[in-house]
């Protein structure tokens, strides 16, 4: 076989090779998640696959995640992951349950729970719910007793009160931007990210200061899109500060 002729055949063979590599079959593996009684589905535990796919479980305990068949998929809780499992030797993909070694109700026991975002807000909603319920005075009309239709004068009244209208509007406007404020610091916490990145100090406040997300953000992302976040922010915060270090020693010099 002439020189040519081998090169030919090697290029076909590392196509066919390369073809079957970048079309490895995907797949979905479903389940749930159990503590060690086999009965307390567990949320928020992390199921990664060794591809780098990942996702958490809901407040049922149930995750779905799809990855290559060629992948292993394990699963971390409180930092600690489990063995890695492959998927071709999994039985039944499509219901792949699993029960890792942590009592859910001893937990419960010593947990301390943080104050709770959702009752705060409901609160702060009662005690302002006048500024949360102001609307614009507009014309409106009443019915008289004789059955007649005519102005509403107190909300004709209303509509002269500029002043008044106006500082409750803003009042109103200040309470939701608050609110929404308050929302991104409980999903984007310094506990969280403290747990992420191991930052402390300064470069915490300045990495929370420089990439604390936006509200619609915040609102949309799930919480593995939200870790996965800081992870990435974090990745650009180390850059940055490495440049600017450099940048420094170069002055010095």
């Amino acid at each position: 076989m002439h020189r040519s002729g081998l090169v030919i055949l090697c290029l076909l063979v590392c196509s066919i090779t390369t073809l079957k590599t970048s079309g490895q079959a995907k797949m979905r593996v479903t389940g749930r998640v159990f503590d060690m009684s086999k009965t307390n589905p567990m949320p928020s535990v992390s199921v990664m696959s060794t591809s780098g796919n990942g996702t958490v479980t809901d407040s049922l305990g149930r995750y779905s995640l799809s990855m290559a068949e060629t992948d292993s998929i394990w699963f971390s809780y409180l930092g600690k992951p489990t063995p890695k499992y492959a998927v071709v030797s999994i039985p039944n993909p499509y219901s792949f349950d699993i029960s890792l070694h942590v009592n859910i109700t001893e937990l419960k026991q010593v947990m301390v729970k943080p104050r709770d975002y959702r009752l705060d807000s409901i609160q702060n909603r009662l005690d302002y719910a006048k500024a949360f319920n102001f609307e614009k005075p507009g014309i409106g009309t009443s019915l008289n007793p004789d059955g007649r239709v005519g102005l509403d004068l107190g909300e004709f009244f209303d509509m002269f009160r500029f002043r008044q209208n106006r500082r409750m509007r803003a009042f109103q406007e200040r309470l939701l931007r608050e609110e929404e404020e308050k929302f991104i610091d409980h999903r984007f916490s310094r506990a969280l990210v403290i747990k992420i990145t191991h930052l402390r100090g300064a470069e915490l406040d300045t990495f929370m200061n420089r990439y604390r997300p936006d509200v619609l953000f915040i609102k949309l992302a799930t919480d593995y899109e939200l870790q996965s976040y800081i992870k990435i922010s974090f990745q650009k915060f180390q850059r940055f500060q490495k440049a600017v270090g450099e940048l420094k020693k170069n002055e010095e010099e």
